[in-house]
Parts: C-alpha cells; sequence; structure tokens
C-alpha cells in the first residue's frame, strides 16, 4: 500500500522529474502570476505570453529589436522569435517561432494541411478546441524528443492533419490516419455529437486529445516500428500485423471483443487489431504521462489517502532487467494511485470517472515497450521523466 505522492519527490521526482519538470503545465509571469499551457495574455499584467516548444516553456514576452519581434523574460539570451500568425485566427495559437524562420506559422500550425471551412460559423470555436488539443499533443511529441515533421518538408516521413467536414455529397469524413495524415471530423468539436458518438460506439472515454494520441500512434508505429529490430518484439508482445485488417475491423464489429478482454488490453477496441493495439496503449502512454507531470507541477498531494493498491512488480515489464526499470514502475505504480484519488474526484462531483479504465500486467509490459521505443528514438523519454 502506498500513500499517493507523499514519497513521490523521492520516488518519481528524484529518480524521473527532479527538481522541476521539463514538460510543466505552470510557469510565471514577469508579475509572479501563474500561467497556463494555453494563455496568451497575463490576466493580471496583461503581459504578451508566447510558448517556445523546443524548451517546453511558457514565458512573458519584451518587444525585441525589430517590429513584431519579441524577447522571452524567462530566457533574454534564448534569441528573437516572432508569434505564430495564427495568434489572431480563430486557432488562437500561443506558440513562437524563431523571428529568421521563414515560415509564418510554428512548428504545430505548419502540420495542417487543411482547416476548417471558416466561412460555417460554427467552425471557429470547433478550429479553436481542435487546435488547443493539437497543440497539447505537438508540445508533448517534442518534449519527448520524437520527431515532428511537417508533411511539407518531407511527403514520405512527415505528419499532417486534415480538419474537414461534410463533404458536397453529404458524406462524414471519417476520423484516421493514413501514410502520415490524421483527419479529423471537425464534429468532433461538438461536445453533444461526440458525446452521442461515445454512446453509440460504446466507449468509456473520447476527447478530441484522446483522437490525436492514438491516431499518432499509427504514425509512430510506421516510423519507429516498422521495417525496425523492434518489429520481432513488436509481434511478440501486440500480434502479428500481417493479419487482415479489413477481416479484423469486420469481426470486431460483429463479435466485439473477447470476454477475457481485460486481462490483455486496454480497452477494448485494442482487441481489434496489433495495430490498434499499439495506437490505444500508445494513447494510454502519452495520457498517463502527461497527467503525472501535470499533477507533479501543481504539487499535488494526498497525504492522507491510503489506496489500497498492489504495485506491480518489475516481472510485469517488457524487460525486467532493464536498468530503468525500477523508475519506470515507479511512475506506473504513482499513475495507478494518481488515477484513484482523480476517478473519487470526479465521483465526488457527480461525473464519470477521470479514468475509467484497469491496467493488467499484460499492459504494463505493453506500456514499457512502448517506453523503450521512444526512449531510445528521442533519447528525452527518461529524460523528461527526469527532470
Amino acid at each position: 500500500m502506498y500513500r499517493f505522492f507523499e514519497q513521490l519527490s523521492s520516488r518519481i521526482a528524484a529518480p524521473f522529474m527532479g527538481e522541476r519538470s521539463r514538460n510543466s503545465k505552470v510557469w510565471h509571469c514577469r508579475c509572479g502570476q501563474s500561467l497556463f499551457f494555453r494563455n496568451s495574455q497575463c490576466l493580471a499584467c496583461s503581459a504578451a505570453l508566447g510558448y517556445q516548444p523546443q524548451q517546453s516553456r511558457l514565458s512573458s514576452l519584451q518587444p525585441g529589436p525589430q517590429a513584431d519581434t519579441w524577447l522571452l523574460d524567462a530566457d533574454p539570451d534564448a534569441g528573437v522569435f516572432r508569434r505564430c500568425a495564427n495568434l489572431d485566427s480563430p486557432a488562437a495559437c500561443n506558440w513562437l517561432l524563431p523571428a529568421n524562420d521563414h515560415d509564418a506559422l510554428c512548428i504545430a500550425c505548419s502540420l495542417n494541411r487543411t482547416i476548417p471551412d471558416l466561412s460555417i460559423p460554427e467552425n471557429h470555436e470547433r478550429w479553436r478546441k481542435v487546435e488547443t488539443a493539437k497543440r497539447r499533443l505537438v508540445g508533448q511529441l517534442i518534449s519527448l524528443g520524437l520527431p515532428v515533421i511537417p508533411k511539407s518538408m518531407g511527403e514520405d516521413i512527415g505528419l499532417a492533419f486534415d480538419f474537414i467536414g461534410i463533404d458536397l455529397e453529404g458524406k462524414s469524413p471519417t476520423t484516421g490516419h493514413a501514410n502520415g495524415l490524421i483527419t479529423l471530423d471537425i464534429k468532433e468539436a461538438d461536445d453533444a455529437h461526440r458525446e452521442q458518438v461515445r454512446v453509440q460506439m460504446h466507449e468509456p472515454y473520447r476527447t478530441l486529445l484522446g483522437h490525436f494520441r492514438h491516431e499518432v500512434g499509427h504514425y509512430y508505429w510506421d516510423r519507429l516500428v516498422a521495417n525496425s529490430h523492434w518489429l520481432e518484439p513488436f509481434r511478440g508482445l501486440f500480434g502479428d500485423e500481417r493479419e487482415s485488417y479489413a477481416e479484423a475491423l469486420e469481426r470486431h464489429y460483429q463479435q466485439g471483443a473477447p470476454l477475457d478482454w481485460q486481462q490483455h488490453y486496454v480497452s477494448a477496441y485494442a482487441t481489434m487489431h496489433p495495430w490498434e493495439d499499439w495506437a490505444e496503449t500508445w494513447a494510454h502512454y502519452l495520457h498517463m504521462m502527461d497527467a503525472v507531470d501535470t499533477a507533479l507541477g501543481f504539487g499535488m498531494s494526498a497525504r492522507e489517502m491510503d489506496f489500497d493498491y498492489q504495485p506491480f512488480p518489475p516481472s510485469t515489464l517488457f524487460d525486467p532487467q532493464h536498468p530503468g526499470g525500477p523508475a519506470f514502475l515507479s511512475f506506473v505504480n504513482a499513475w495507478i494511485e494518481l488515477a484513484g484519488m482523480l476517478n473519487e474526484l470526479s465521483r465526488s462531483m457527480g461525473q464519470p470517472d477521470f479514468y475509467p479504465f484497469v491496467l493488467p500486467p499484460a499492459v504494463i509490459a505493453k506500456l514499457h515497450f512502448i517506453h523503450l521505443v521512444i526512449q531510445q528514438e528521442g533519447g528525452r523519454a527518461d529524460e523528461v521523466l527526469a527532470q
């Protein structure tokens, strides 16, 4: 039995996080006001704010040497920056890019291939919500050291987004991934529509950020696992991806998930095909990383709350002998306790569980596999957790 966060600074913050998380979600303006990831202006002193993705930090800004250029109060020597051209659009982007960059858009906005039709009034708010979620995704990918390459810079290896609605024939788009292109039905930004689909699909959880984390998992499978030394270990853990996807899809929607799926998978949808198992588990890995990191950034504590959870032992890991295994287990066990606390908070407000999932040992092995893949590719999966 653990006391959540009572010893978190020594169990996780020491081996993983250090004094302050690199991927923190709370910063401070030059006036001392707390700042948050999506802020573009300080509510206390009206200072202009900007997010520098390469350093994962939000800073108040001082005018730079040329018009429309800016210096960071957090690090005046970091260079001269411009604010993203989408700042004053419905996307309301608060990101920065180097002043000498030839692009007008930041790295997150440059991933857009198609934006919603803004002649439709409802799409203004929809696009804002979509971009808010996408920036959170891209910021996390960069902080993990994963390659974020727009398709405009490499069609075969790049990433792009289409945010579209009903076509001329009245057909709604299908949210999904194909060769680095992530398509999202813009109506997913409507809470009522998304909830209706969630109920129809019998999903416990459906969010814009969840969509993005799942679909980008497919992209990184292509980049990091296919044609790599990870492919055979992947097949041993997730299954053989050469199985017909079309047949697996038809079988899943006709027969549903196996009765014992909760012993082996993170969700019912993950049972459909090894690619979906990977993407679902990848999304949960990103959920867990971001939530624990944010909790630490806010100094959350539940010192008087005991949770009767048995911690996962090293034998549950994909590689029990890996030197980073104990630290990864500390992170996972802390997540279990954090989710338990947040579920109780949600119930106290009459809301659905914050995290309506159970992680069996088989999923812990898959999460560890994903962690090792990211760690090798980016070199910063452990670094992010070590800040």
